[in-house]
């Protein structure tokens, strides 16, 4: 316990006090994030705040992992490191999305292959309960996990939502790890809830600065890190501990819920559209939200409390419910509660068609970074 605390505290410190200066290096070159008109923040702000949280981050599991428990750790800073670089050189200066996506695949290839950081099958999902083929299990594998790192970057649209659902469900997954002796992935889990909640201290309205997409592929490889091994380790546990889950894939599903639910939703609605779906547009969950006329902060709390709502409701429900009908369920409610909130704002646009969007509530200086498939959102 004495080093998954530090293993926090020390992410917390490093990247709490380096924030600080990246704001003021920022301003001094210019290196600013410009509003639009799609975006929701009304002012220049920096968007380099992920180079802190990548280095509170790095730091911490560097200093606290014990390497024998954690052979593969050098490779998964590989990855790391890749993600890093193509998020500062889009956070400076908008790099292709080719581009980007090419960087994304090197650096989750890296991590599946030599971390074997992989989905071994389907745990039973569709009736599939024996082992993948090997290529079979790393091509699944890493769609997965680039499933998950562009649904944390999509969803960094609004001041504190990415980081205090990257802080939820990084705590989630490290108590777990924990409790079963996983140390190294505690370690990983606990030092991002530290430097994520050091960044929301600058992060919440009025926002100093953005995570922009250095943070939020941090945030997103290790969410995908920590997902999988949950669903993989699972497996390695007694159906008598108290720990192991019956239906681990819906579990999952359900811890990180809102990032996967609205990433699918958008890009449905969009290809239903016949747009292609990266897309930008304001079709994020947090967009009706805003346009209902939410502030930012009430729009996170309401968002992050939902997805608190729904890890409840799967640990609660994991022992009595098959896995289909817990992920039906889950899928229905996330569903439901979308198109009543989708309603609601076009009912309130109707009666409202002059409606100022740049409201006293929502101008609050939050913001919208650039996506790192379709540029901004």
């Amino acid at each position: 316990m004495l080093t998954i605390t530090l293993a926090f505290c020390t992410a917390f410190t490093l990247t709490y006090f380096s924030i600080p200066p990246i704001i003021r290096i920022a301003h001094r070159n210019n290196l600013l994030d410009e509003p639009d008109d799609r975006r929701s923040h009304t002012e220049r702000i920096p968007s380099l705040g992920g180079v802190a949280m990548y280095g509170g981050i790095l730091f911490s599991i560097v200093l606290w992992t014990p390497f024998s428990k954690f052979g593969n750790l050098q490779y998964i800073l590989c990855a790391f490191i890749i993600l890093f670089l193509i998020g500062v050189k889009d956070d400076i200066e908008a790099m292709g999305a080719k581009k980007k996506m090419v960087a994304q695949i090197v650096a989750v290839a890296i991590l599946v292959i030599k971390s074997d950081i992989r989905l071994e099958g389907l745990y039973g999902f569709f009736s599939w309960d024996s082992p993948m083929p090997y290529w079979g299990s790393l091509l699944f594998s890493m769609f997965t996990i680039m499933v998950i790192i562009n649904a944390f970057n999509l969803i960094d649209g609004i001041n504190g939502l990415a980081a205090s659902l990257g802080a939820l469900v990084s705590g989630v997954f490290g108590v777990w790890f924990l409790l079963i002796g996983h140390l190294e992935f505690a370690i990983l889990a606990f030092a991002t809830v530290g430097s994520t909640i050091a960044f929301l201290r600058y992060n919440v309205t009025p926002a100093k600065i953005f995570m922009g997409d250095t943070g939020s592929l941090t945030l997103g490889i290790v969410t995908a890190i920590l997902t999988v091994e949950f669903i993989d380790l699972n497996e390695s546990l007694s159906p008598l501990n108290p720990l192991y889950f019956e239906a681990i894939p819906a579990v999952a599903i359900g811890i990180v819920i809102f990032p996967l639910f609205d990433t699918l939703r958008v890009f449905i609605t969009r290809m239903y559209r016949g747009i292609s779906p990266f897309a930008p547009d304001r079709r994020h969950i947090h967009h009706l939200l805003i346009d209902y006329g939410w502030s930012h902060m009430e729009a996170t709390a309401i968002l992050l409390s939902t997805n608190i709502g729904f890890i409840v409701l799967v640990f609660g429900l994991d022992p009595y419910v098959e896995q289909h009908v817990l992920l039906g369920i889950i899928l229905s409610i996330a569903g439901a509660l979308t198109y009543f909130l989708h309603r609601a704002v076009v009912r309130r646009k109707a009666f409202e068609p002059e409606r100022d969007h740049s409201s006293p509530k929502q101008a609050e200086k939050a913001h919208g970074p650039r996506s790192t498939v379709h540029g901004q959102h």
